[in-house]
């Protein structure tokens, strides 16, 4: 028989109980509901599992002050946090926290599936994302680089966009992702005694990130392993190259990259690298 894993579900409306018991069907797992924090809490002091899923709302205890409960009393459970009501607040206060991830309500069975299964095996978090910053306009991380850590810091930074279209946040999330892989693959070497930051930087009219990473840095012009540089008669090329230094498949981060968001910048050194989204059109580019 395979391993069953034990999830907690924590939430005041029995309807999402029902909902992720559905989303949950097919998985090896056994499932736990308490419909407030307080229970849930007097349950774990009792009990172990191996994954939490909590609501924010709710009378008693709420699920933020739930998640800093269960690693007082549960050092290294995972938690899951859900919400109706995301907030950048709300998402940067569970990520200080290190739920392992976030999710909005209403949600996709399939998509909630496919998240506790990511969660359940992931390693646990140690402390490898630190917020320095939280100011609502200018928030600063520090990663540890761990290539896993980029599926995880996605879905946090996609509530800092709410007022972006669904298309436009999955477009930049996918940017972010496959530039922060970057920047731990190679800027780093994979390193986790090694650390990249990053910076969400919000104004009136754009948000921009920024991922610097303590590696020596490239110039776009020598990249031989990265689609970006493949001549136009040989699309595939660089896959050649990727695969005779013992790389993982792809290479087509910056490529894709630059088409999913406005503005695409590195330094002249190569080890930063701003991604850029307007809110509204850049100026000069409204009727004449």
């Amino acid at each position: 028989m395979p391993n069953t894993n034990r999830i907690l579900i924590v939430d005041d409306d029995p309807d999402i109980h029902h909902l992720l018991a559905a989303a949950l069907k097919d998985g090896h797992y056994s499932i736990e509901d308490r419909y407030d924090g307080l229970a849930a809490l007097a349950f774990l002091e009792d009990q172990s599992c191996d994954l939490v899923i909590t609501d924010v709302r709710m009378p008693g205890l709420n699920g933020l002050e739930l998640l800093r409960k269960i690693h007082e009393v549960r050092p290294g459970t995972k938690v899951l946090v859900m919400t109706a009501e995301s907030t950048p607040a709300t998402a940067i206060s569970s990520l200080r926290d290190q739920a392992v991830g976030y999710f909005t309500k209403p949600f996709s069975l399939d998509a909630v599936a496919e998240t506790v299964a990511v969660a359940l095996s992931a390693p646990a978090p140690e402390g490898d994302i630190e917020v320095l910053s939280a100011s609502p306009q200018w928030i600063t991380l520090q990663i540890r680089c761990k290539l896993e850590i980029a599926d995880r810091l996605v879905p946090f930074l996609r509530e800092l966009v709410p007022d972006l279209s669904l298309q436009e946040r999955e477009d930049v999330g996918t940017a972010f992702r496959e530039l922060l892989m970057n920047a731990i693959e190679h800027g780093a070497g994979k390193d986790p005694n090694k650390t990249v930051r990053v910076d969400y930087v919000r104004t009136a009219n754009f948000i921009i990130y920024k991922i610097l990473d303590p590696g020596e840095g490239f110039s776009l012009e020598h990249l031989p392993h990265a689609a970006v540089s493949n001549q136009p008669n040989v699309p595939d090329q660089h896959c050649e190259v990727r695969e005779r230094l013992g790389l993982r498949p792809g290479g087509f981060g910056i490529l894709v990259s630059r088409h999913l968001v406005d503005e695409l910048i590195y330094s002249q050194k190569g080890n930063e690298v701003l991604l850029i989204k307007y809110l509204l059109p850049p100026a000069g580019d409204g009727p004449h």
